[in-house]
């Protein structure tokens, strides 16, 4: 009798145990990024009455005997199953649609979490507003060009979002060009004089006989210059090119042949392109170099007042024998230069994160370029992790190394922005978990009061 009492009392221990995970579940069902328990149980050790025999001649086997001394917890295991995804609209907020946890470091320790609530703080650092803890990535870091890349092999980093910072000017340094020079029109008469070749320019519609194409550049300040190409025929499949540059002294352009030479400012302002009979691009001359293969390119040197060094402007032109640049078709005349990369000084307005987690900032001069990326972690066995409260998680003997990487790789689920992961707690489960385990808590409570009265019983055998 007194075996039965302890075994009800085991069971009344492992009930409260589960009753107390299963309020803990309740009580975080709107917790963002929890990830819901469960308990599971396994019986204790038994006390043997008699041993099992082997089966004889003349009788069969016998069985051992054996009474139970009552259950114990065999587990607590984290359900680490996907919560819906909640819209919020807030930009910092992030949530992870499939596997992996966000780094949060506090000093040389390094946390995670899949609650995505973070914000700036005053600093900048991209954190975890409950706690303050930062979140770790890597940072984008600009190259002597001003270009900016991000190294997700290097080591983790506080993320920082300068937003309001300054953006520096950037001198353009290539122009692509993909215009269309018409074919049908008539050459221009060699002995043509200057004004002339303007009118077939910009005079009347009917009378045009080239193109000119405008585009924006920017010098090292930031200020905006107009850059023309002026383009007349001049013979079937030849056409001559002048650079004209606003406020820009020694203009010059030159092509860079294979020795290198013809690279001096102050030559002339004009090359010509040589095209096919089928419209493609085969070469471009400055008169002394020329290209005939790969990429056709015009380097364009010149001087601005008040700044005494030589500036140069790739002029991308095409690659031979395609059409992706400039043609020659019998179409009408397109008038625009596809792109150049500088701009003018700006500050960093707004900024968006992606589905891998890199933070694209946004500047008022209208470039566009990465911040930052955030970084990932995947384990072997996440249920192995030790719960560290304010819902973050830190490793264990048993859930592996953390495996860090961009999102979307190597299992790790994607980032979506304005969203957060809700909790994985299903009501309907608990509650229904709740009723069996106070069941279980009542039918262990009477074996012991059973136990008592039988106990009661034997005493009362003697009066």
């Amino acid at each position: 009798m007194m075996r039965s009492l302890y075994s009800g009392v085991s069971g009344l221990k492992n009930h409260q145990t589960r009753m107390d995970v299963i309020g803990n579940n309740v009580s975080n069902v709107n917790t963002h990024g929890f990830k819901t328990e469960r308990v599971t149980f396994m019986d204790m050790l038994s006390q043997e009455m008699a041993g099992a025999a082997e089966p004889r001649e003349n009788i069969g086997g016998i069985n051992p005997q054996q009474v139970g001394l009552g259950s114990m917890i065999a587990s607590i295991d984290k359900i680490m199953t996907q919560g819906s995804l909640q819209t919020t609209g807030k930009n910092t907020d992030v949530a992870i649609s499939g596997d992996g946890f966000f780094i949060i470091k506090d000093g040389d320790k390094e946390y995670y979490t899949r609650a995505g609530q973070f914000d700036l703080d005053r600093n900048g650092y991209y954190v975890h507003p409950g706690t303050g803890l930062k979140v770790q990535g890597w940072n984008a870091r600009a190259d002597a060009n001003g270009n900016t890349s991000i190294n997700s092999a290097g080591g983790l980093e506080d993320i920082v979002i300068p937003i309001y910072s300054k953006k520096p000017a950037k001198a353009t340094t290539e122009v692509v060009y993909a215009s269309n020079l018409n074919q049908a029109v008539e050459a221009v008469p060699p002995d043509a004089t200057p004004e002339q070749i303007r009118d077939f320019l910009y005079g009347a519609a009917d009378k045009r006989r080239g193109h000119v194409t405008t585009i924006n550049i920017f010098d090292d300040q930031g200020n905006k210059r107009e850059l023309r190409l002026e383009a007349y025929k001049t013979a079937d499949n030849r056409w001559s090119v002048r650079a004209e540059l606003d406020d820009a002294t020694n203009v010059s352009a030159n092509v860079i042949g294979p020795g290198g030479q013809d690279t001096a400012i102050g030559g002339s302002n004009e090359f010509e392109l040589g095209f096919s009979s089928d419209g493609r691009l085969l070469s471009v001359s400055d008169g002394v170099d020329s290209l005939n293969s790969g990429k056709l390119d015009v380097q364009l040197s010149f001087r601005i007042p008040g700044n005494p060094a030589v500036q140069t402007v790739k002029l991308n032109m095409g690659e031979a024998g395609q059409v992706s640049g400039v043609t020659q078709y019998a179409s009408a005349f397109t008038t625009r230069a596809k792109e150049q990369d500088g701009y003018p000084m700006g500050y960093m307005e707004a900024f968006s994160i992606d589905n891998t987690g890199t933070i694209v900032g946004t500047y008022s001069n209208g470039v566009k370029e990465p911040i930052a990326r955030l970084a990932m972690a995947v384990f072997t066995n996440p249920g192995g992790l030790t719960k560290e409260s304010e819902t973050k998680f830190a490793v264990s003997m048993n859930s592996g190394d953390a495996n860090i990487g961009e999102a979307g790789i190597g299992g790790r689920g994607k980032i979506n922005a304005g969203l957060l992961e809700m909790s994985n707690v299903d009501l309907a489960d608990q509650f229904t978990d709740m009723i069996v385990t106070q069941r279980g808590f009542q039918a262990n409570s009477r074996t012991i009061t059973t136990s008592d009265q039988m106990i009661q019983e034997l005493l009362g055998l003697k009066r």
